[in-house]
């Protein structure tokens, strides 16, 4: 499989530039997996297509304002660092642009002091292990001092950083939100449970490898990211009760769908467990926990479009984008979203 059998014409103007200041009023496209059928309907409208006793699977991480602006000691020169995730206490693997002038024993500092950092080693590729130092609490010292890192086809500036997450997001350690997430109300949360859905939440740290494009022609050659996970019992249970009565498992989200698809077992069953997942999902792939899955529109010959061919046919997939841009939908982490059931 070519990495341009996964490629559509998208208009610029359809990358969504700013989130939907309603979460539920963003559009929602409703694609039948079997037959390509697609209806037109608004994200709150997402409840009439879940039924009792499903299991809607939610990811609870949180971005971290992974973005900082610093200067280098000595010279003063204008830094940018990334962080990547955290690789001890203090260090993390961080990317820092310019980066010829991070090498290895080079200080910066951000704020007015009030964080400091060292890069201690050079990665393969091309990030560094950065140490910090500071008083207090790091998280919130981050929090006072980084920006959101918002994806890089997002070209505005976010109004309110709480928009970039989503309403459960609790434990931190993102680079990106999970973007289907956005689309949900505490308010819709609440209706759906009403209607004897059952409400489990995983987490999966969303790393910046998730932008990342693919780089290779064939695209059985690509190599993923890994990025941490972690389920509790009481989600595994959830999901294997729904599982047992033949009712759906519904992901929220790719992060939330290639989690569960790395640790189901053959059966299609789940237990609690955390590690670290670098699974690819592209045509050919068995789905073997995930029935049913809710998501953004993804970017042109990127592993996410694969991923959701896999799940609907590539077919399918490559019509309903069509039929999208045709109607305008909007794009990308702030855009529309598409139930694929």
């Amino acid at each position: 499989m070519k990495v341009t059998d996964f490629d559509f014409d998208l208009p610029k103007r359809l990358i969504a530039q700013s989130p939907y200041e309603k979460r539920d009023e963003a559009r929602l496209m409703i694609l039948d997996k079997k037959d390509g059928n697609i209806q037109h309907k608004v994200f709150k409208d997402i409840i009439d297509y879940l039924n009792p006793g499903d299991c809607l699977v939610l990811n609870d991480t949180r971005v971290i304002p992974a973005r900082l602006i610093g200067e280098k000691q000595g010279t003063g020169g204008k830094m940018e660092f990334l962080l990547l995730k955290r690789v001890d206490k203090d260090c993390w693997q961080t990317l820092v642009k310019p980066g010829r002038r991070a090498q290895i024993g080079t200080k910066f500092t951000f704020g007015n002091g009030e964080l400091n950092a060292e890069v201690t080693d050079l990665s393969d590729d091309g990030s560094r292990i950065v140490k910090f130092q500071y008083e207090g609490i790091f998280e919130e010292v981050l929090d006072k001092l980084g920006q959101m890192p918002l994806p890089p086809y997002i070209k505005e500036k976010l109004k309110d950083k709480e928009m970039y997450q989503t309403v459960y997001s609790k434990e931190q350690g993102s680079a990106a939100a999970p973007t289907a997430g956005l689309h949900f109300t505490k308010e819709l949360l609440h209706k759906i449970e009403d209607k004897g859905v059952s409400l489990a939440f995983l987490t999966l740290h969303v790393g910046l490898g998730t932008f990342r494009p693919v780089k290779v022609e064939n695209i059985e050659e690509h190599h993923m990211h890994s990025e941490y996970y972690r389920i509790d019992e009481k989600t595994a249970d959830l999901i294997n009760k729904a599982r047992e009565n033949g009712k759906r498992v519904i992901a929220v989200g790719t992060t939330s769908c290639r989690t569960l698809e790395t640790i189901g077992d053959s059966d299609g069953k789940v237990k609690a467990s955390s590690g670290w997942t670098d699974i690819f999902i592209y045509p050919g792939y068995t789905y073997k926990v995930v029935d049913a899955l809710i998501t953004n529109f993804h970017l042109p010959q990127s592993t996410l479009l694969m991923l959701v061919s896999a799940l609907a046919g590539r077919e399918h997939i490559l019509n309903a984008y069509k039929t999208a841009v045709e109607n305008n939908y909007k794009f990308f982490s702030f855009g529309d979203a598409m139930f694929i059931k």
